[in-house]
């Protein structure tokens, strides 16, 4: 579990593909000073096993279902990624809960400036967009945001300048691709409005070739 608020900006140094996946070695110092084994780590908001840890990097493994529905498939060597470890239980819940699971991603399409704050607008599929409510929490990149306002087909959101500055958000251009975790607590109510028949369940997915191959299974 984690709070959406970004501990420091790590850059990609290098990915190792093969059949099960892509190994990421990322350069990193404030993770690293207590970061062990096995540990969680989130990385631009998807949620990963650390597989090494150095003295100036760690490594995870991205599996081939985490990286159809992440961006993490697309980054290179030198990219920058927005880090945080789990969260304690003692510790302050600056953001919101977050757990890390990516439910798909977006596209930053509109980015201007008004006085000190950063106004990005992004272009965000149905099955996220579902539980976005203005003043609302969602998840973009790893980072903590509340909407400030629900569109036909995205959202919009104020990025003050020490987030612009601390994270990924700050060098995000149009076009750009963004993972998207919503609200975890709007996901509950749902399923338990459907659990108890006052909601229609979800239509059960369609397991034919492109499903098969997207997950690596044909």
């Amino acid at each position: 579990m984690f709070s959406g608020i970004v501990e420091e900006m790590g850059v990609v140094k290098s990915l190792v593909r093969d059949l099960a996946g892509v190994r990421l070695s990322i350069l990193a110092s404030t993770v690293l000073k207590d970061l062990q084994l096995g540990e969680s780590v989130s990385v631009s908001g998807a949620c990963l096993t650390a597989a090494g840890v150095g003295d100036a990097d760690f490594s995870v493994d991205v599996s081939v279902e985490t990286l159809d529905v992440t961006t993490l498939g697309t980054l290179t060597a030198g990219a920058a990624v927005n880090l945080e470890r789990a969260l304690k239980l003692n510790d302050r819940l600056g953001g919101h809960l977050v757990t890390g699971h990516v439910d798909g991603t977006g596209i930053l399409r509109e980015r201007t400036q008004e006085g000190n704050t950063l106004l990005l607008t992004f272009e965000v599929p149905e099955p996220v967009l579902r539980y976005c409510i203005s003043k609302g929490s969602i998840t973009v990149d790893g980072v903590s945001l509340t909407i400030n306002s629900v569109l036909e087909n995205g959202i919009s959101v104020a990025i003050i300048p020490h987030t612009a500055q601390v994270t990924t958000l700050g060098i995000k251009q149009p076009g750009d691709a963004v993972n998207l975790e919503s609200d975890l607590i709007g996901k509950y109510v749902e399923r338990l409005l459907q659990n108890s028949g006052r909601l229609p369940g979800k239509a059960a997915p369609v397991i034919d070739r492109d499903y098969l191959e997207r997950r690596g299974l044909t």
